[in-house]
């Protein structure tokens, strides 16, 4: 006789869509303690339920709130370890042996809550067409629903490659799938992404308390990001000039560099997208992965406990990133780079308004080398040690969003576009707008360190650019992707990379409950 198996998916608390498969007839009944999601998506409210808990998962502890910055950065060359007090897991992750563990629960825990959006997001879009009340509303659920499924499946296979694909929720015991080709994966994101700027108004088409919602520009620019990975420069260029530069959505740099990683300042000019998160009034982080704390209480995020120089530490910029930033005294520039500054922390640097003042003694752990001098170093960028004391700031779950999309961005995406396109004056053009910025104001290219005769100059100057201008904005690890594809590191970025460990294994959950892996 075959096994019962009951499939449960969390939408919001309260809500639990559930499917019990037995050969039983007296197990075949409806359990009056869920709600069956036919019983349920009957008018946009409830859609608009649905649509929200795909934003919860994304905002949860093991997505953007907590381990989805710890993975990025931990595939990239921005970070080194604070010290020992980088738990076992993460360091493994860090150093290459973890890459190729199935087991590693930083890992795992991204892997199934990125599902876990997927889900949900396709729960929002199976059921949409049972909504009649309000067409408009239901529509524009529906895109951003493919926005976060897109964005989803991209962490998915720029972390893992080949992994299952799902675009309607599971129904029967035998609906688990196999591994989808990464050509596969690459072409749902990219029509998900497509929908969704079609059909999802600019940033003014949404009240001041919907202003977190993804917007037709975000979709062209996570868009962006997508045709790039996928070699398609023609296209990203198109969809990222699709992202308006005037008039009421319009986008544009900030002149103070700060300002898209302060609290103050959230939801600028620059700011495509943004994970909201909130002050709780105290030192508690809620570590309910947004599934657990109740649907009204208020989201915060551990990245300024993890990396605050006064905090755990846990990360700390890497050596390579630190000694790109152009030095007048190490011979890299003629003008020393602002956004170091503004990026990171240092032995001498003041903080909390500029009343105190970082010693040693504040940052346990690892020191740095920077241009040949042995320093402490810590991350400044989302952290709130800029306006806050030594035991207020060290532990105080962040309510500093996390911006996931700036404009920045879009010119140095436009920057590369053009160079691999052939259009080299365009390209210096949009990285010139980047370093203008007045805050930066960097010499313009081309200068002596980056000529820009060539195309493999170009390159240089914008992998350079894109190093100290998006230093630990989570993008570095896919941006290593695609440019070690094209040959463009002289020297391999990631000191344990093998072919082998280009892409993470599936988590042995994952194998183990699925057969058709």
């Amino acid at each position: 006789m075959k096994n019962k198996k009951i499939y449960v998916s969390i939408l919001t608390v309260g809500l639990i869509v559930a499917s019990v498969y037995s050969c039983k007839k007296s197990l075949n009944t409806t359990d009056s303690n869920v709600i069956a999601s036919s019983d349920y998506f009957k008018n946009s409210a409830q859609l608009l339920a649905g649509t929200n808990a795909i934003y919860s998962a994304w905002h949860g502890s093991n997505l953007v709130g907590r381990e989805w910055f710890f993975l990025h950065d931990m595939r990239s060359d921005d970070v080194a370890t604070g010290g020992s007090q980088l738990e076992v897991a993460r360091f493994q992750l860090l150093s290459g042996p973890g890459d190729s563990d199935p087991g590693n629960p930083v890992m795992n825990a991204v892997y199934q809550s990125l599902y876990t959006v997927i889900h949900r997001a396709n729960t929002v879009t199976d059921n949409a067409p049972n909504v009649t009340d309000n067409a408009a509303l239901r529509d524009r659920l529906v895109g951003e629903a493919k926005f976060l499924r897109g964005w989803a499946y991209f962490d998915l296979v720029t972390f893992w490659g080949s992994v299952p694909m799902y675009t309607s929720t599971v129904k029967t015991a035998d609906g688990a799938q196999p591994k989808a080709s990464i050509a596969a994966i690459y072409a749902q994101i990219t029509k998900d992404l497509q929908d969704a700027a079609a059909i999802l108004p600019g940033k003014s088409g949404y009240p001041s308390t919907d202003i977190a919602r993804a917007t037709s520009a975000a979709a062209n620019a996570m868009l962006g990001r997508v045709l790039m990975q996928n070699g398609d420069y023609a296209g990203a260029k198109a969809a990222l000039l699709k992202i308006p530069t005037t008039g009421p959505d319009g986008y544009s740099l900030t002149a103070r560099y700060l300002d898209n990683f302060e609290e103050e300042t959230e939801f600028n000019s620059e700011s495509i997208f943004e994970m909201v998160y909130s002050d709780k009034g105290d030192n508690n982080f809620n570590w309910g992965s947004g599934t657990g704390d109740g649907t009204s209480a208020d989201q915060t995020t551990v990245r300024n406990q993890e990396y605050d120089p006064i905090g755990w530490r846990n990360l700390i910029p890497s050596n390579h990133v630190l000694n790109e930033f152009e030095n007048v005294a190490a011979g890299t520039g003629t003008k020393n780079d602002p956004r170091y500054g503004y990026t990171v922390y240092q032995t001498g640097d003041t903080f909390d308004n500029g009343t105190a003042t970082l010693v040693d003694a504040d940052q346990n752990g690892n020191s740095s080398v920077v241009h040949g001098t042995t320093i402490k170093v810590g991350w400044r960028k989302f952290q709130l040690i800029y306006k806050e004391d030594r035991p207020t700031a060290a532990f105080h779950p962040g309510s500093n969003n996390q911006r996931i999309l700036r404009y920045a961005e879009v010119l140095l995406n436009l920057a590369e576009c053009e160079n691999e396109l052939g259009n080299p004056a365009s390209a210096v053009t949009y990285l010139n707008q980047v370093r203008a910025r007045p805050s930066v104001n960097m010499p313009l290219y081309p200068t002596a360190q980056y000529p820009t005769a060539t195309k493999a100059n170009i390159t240089a100057a914008i992998i350079h650019e894109k190093t100290v201008e998006m230093a630990d904005e989570e993008v570095r690890n896919v941006d290593i992707l695609r440019w070690r594809a094209k040959g463009y590191f002289a020297t391999e970025p990631i000191s344990w990379y093998t072919p082998a460990l280009q892409y993470l294994p599936i988590p042995t959950q994952e194998t183990d409950n699925n057969p058709k892996l």
